[in-house]
């Protein structure tokens, strides 16, 4: 199974607080080449990011709020083809389970992650960036056909 990226990709943007100004520093330093994708993004970053790049962003919930689902479930419906995900190491989110299910659906739907600018710069440097790639994806249906356990219900 593959699924195609056109040239123009749907692009999520996320930031924990302690690196959205690294992010943002990075997306201005690269605005030019985000102008030719769609842009989505959690709730504060993305309204820091629209009035900083003066360009429009899908703004979704903000992360703990439920944003991080939201991105979830696009990445689920194939509705995105990279994530820029900014996260903070260093420091606990009250939403950690959110995060870490957010880079399971990830690599589950092989999506390309960067979680930090020298990734974000290797992929925006890739030509697949502008070019249509087909991505492999894992063939689930075996796991979808397994026998579930009887139950007395």
């Amino acid at each position: 199974m593959e699924r195609t990226l056109a040239p123009h990709k749907r692009i999520a943007l996320v930031a924990h607080d302690h690196k959205k100004e690294e992010l943002l520093q990075w997306a201005i330093a690269n605005r030019q080449k985000l102008l030719q994708h769609r842009l989505y993004a959690t709730g504060t970053t993305g309204t820091i990011l629209e009035k900083t790049l003066g360009q429009s962003i899908h703004k979704l919930l903000s992360g703990p709020l439920g944003g991080d689902q939201q991105i979830g479930v696009m990445i689920a419906e194939e509705k995105l083809d990279i994530l820029i995900f900014f996260w903070d190491p260093m420091e606990a989110q009250p939403h950690d389970p959110d995060v870490k299910a957010l880079l399971r659906l990830s690599a589950t739907y092989n999506l390309p992650v960067a979680c930090n600018a020298a990734t974000a710069d290797f992929l925006f440097t890739s030509p697949f960036m502008t070019s249509e790639y087909h991505a492999v994806q894992t063939d689930y249906s075996t796991y979808l056909k397994r026998k579930l356990p009887e139950t007395n219900l």
